[in-house]
């Protein structure tokens, strides 16, 4: 396809401008653009993190029924009338209590982009984040009821009809609106290998944030890896075509970078609101990865993130302290029960505790504290090996606290002594990251930050024991060393909770 459009102007609308001729293309204008308004679509970056708009809406709808709900319920039993300042009285109650009900349903990765759940398994979650928010309620009443100026008749009512709105509601989105609103409209430059990625993606966690309008070879890029007919011939111009079809962004996705994009039509689309986006930054909005096998060193060269300052460090290592130590507090007693089950387990003897070297920030070592999940001659042969589903070396009580990760809790204290964060990379031997970094190219970067007890990867891929999934792994990686915050610390852990509950990738 001979991609040198015809620009020829029929519009009294398009200006020829002195800065065209300047730039050496005389023909070149400028059009009007048409600005794009309304709620933003597909995935928005917040804090350096990508989050799904259909998501924010969600939650703020959800908040908006749990105020207008509350606001129902403090009326019909007389509490808005109550006090010396019933207006404050009413929305403090109310605030308080959506927040709480938020908060839990967040923990329950209920605003996840990434969740895969049947409507079931959703409303099996959604009872989980009412009951941990009917305990947190009443936790807070007890430990500082001048914080909670409600009644209990208040709180059952709000619970009760709350639950039912937000199941139906819940059931309507899901039905009608998830993966149908609110997603970008895509055009695809190239139809090539790196465009072929984009073609398969299937899943519907993949391709909640855009749908793809076509894709359009570049001539002298290659032959077509794409199905025939998902491919797009345009007459006009990129950008008019863009336009007619309500595109709202073109992913540049060739193979062959050295033969002449259309930057004409590229610049027309830019400046009239239409974004450019290189493919890797497609994936790493869209799917939370960055594709080791798209990626050049260039691209890390020259890519936003990546960035190392003293606030964001002192900041992590200050919430790693307390979090850790209300974290070691409050599981103190579930360590205790382990501690004690293994130690009977073993015949009231054996260590309880397991120590493993492992490599950390920088490529330098440390030792590991995991609590004794399998037998003590593991690796007999002194041979490294990956945990396998089913391994016959897991202990009973090591297969229970493997599948809730309580193995993991004693990390708390590699946390507090600085070798480890709460969120990062896991940890690999020194003898598989030796292997894998020979197989894999850019394995080495996962060790530019801290290793964690939780990590993105975690949270998005399943347990791997194969070089395939150490692949997968290291995607996530990238992308969480590309782009870690504070913000994206908080949402793993949230998301860890619901890995935890319902002991999702355990092996």
């Amino acid at each position: 396809m001979d991609l040198k459009l015809d620009l020829s102007l029929n519009n009294k609308e398009e200006l020829r401008t002195d800065s065209a001729i300047q730039k050496g293309n005389p023909d070149r204008v400028l059009k009007k653009s048409n600005p794009r308004i309304g709620f933003p679509k597909g995935k928005i970056r917040i804090f350096g993190h990508f989050v799904h708009s259909i998501f924010i809406l969600l939650a703020l709808v959800e908040a908006s029924v749990f105020l207008g709900i509350g606001y129902m319920v403090a009326a019909q039993l007389g509490i808005a009338t109550s006090g010396a300042n019933p207006f404050v009285q009413i929305w403090h109650n109310i605030l308080l209590i959506s927040l709480i009900f938020t908060l839990s349903m967040s923990v329950m990765n209920l605003y996840y982009s990434r969740q895969r759940e049947r409507f079931a398994g959703i409303l099996v979650r959604l009872v989980v984040a009412y009951l941990v928010s009917i305990a947190a309620i009443l936790l807070i009443h007890k430990a500082f009821p001048i914080l909670f100026l409600g009644h209990e008749e208040e709180l059952k009512w709000v619970v009760v009809l709350a639950f039912f709105a937000i199941a139906i509601l819940r059931a309507v989105f899901y039905q009608f609106i998830d993966g149908k609103a609110l997603k970008r409209r895509v055009l695809v430059l190239g139809a090539d290998e790196k465009a072929n990625t984009i073609a398969e993606l299937r899943r519907k966690s993949d391709c909640r944030g855009f749908e793809v309008a076509g894709f359009l070879p570049v001539a002298g890029n290659g032959i077509p890896q794409v199905l025939e007919n998902r491919l797009l011939t345009v007459q006009s111009s990129i950008c008019d075509y863009a336009k007619e079809n309500n595109l709202d962004e073109i992913v540049v996705a060739l193979d062959d970078r050295r033969q002449q994009l259309p930057m004409d039509d590229l610049l027309d689309c830019r400046m009239s609101g239409i974004e450019v986006t290189e493919v890797l930054d497609f994936f790493e909005r869209e799917a939370g990865n960055i594709r080791v096998d798209l990626v050049s060193p260039n691209w890390f060269i020259h890519s936003d993130g990546f960035r190392l300052h003293y606030f964001r460090t002192l900041s992590k290592r200050l919430f790693d302290i307390i979090a850790s130590s209300i974290i070691l507090v409050v599981t103190l007693p579930i360590c205790v029960i382990t501690a004690l089950a293994i130690w009977l387990e073993n015949g009231c003897g054996g260590p309880i505790f397991y120590s493993q070297e492992r490599v950390g920030e920088g490529g330098t070592t440390f030792n590991v504290l995991k609590f004794r999940s399998m037998v003590t001659d593991a690796e007999k042969d002194g041979k490294a090996q990956w945990a396998v589903k089913n391994d016959a070396r897991i202990t009973r009580v090591g297969s229970v606290i493997r599948k809730y990760r309580i193995d993991e809790v004693p990390q708390v204290i590699n946390v507090l002594f600085g070798d480890m964060s709460l969120v990062g990379p896991r940890p690999e031997r020194p003898e598989f990251v030796k292997e894998l970094s020979g197989l894999i190219p850019f394995y080495g970067e996962r060790h530019r930050v801290k290793p964690g007890i939780t990590g993105w990867a975690q949270t998005c891929y399943t347990y791997g024991s194969s070089h395939k999934d150490s692949v997968e792994k290291l995607q996530y990686d990238l992308y969480y060393v590309k782009n870690h915050t504070l913000l994206l610390d908080i949402s793993v852990l949230m998301q860890t909770v619901e890995v935890v509950l319902f002991g999702r990738g355990a092996r």
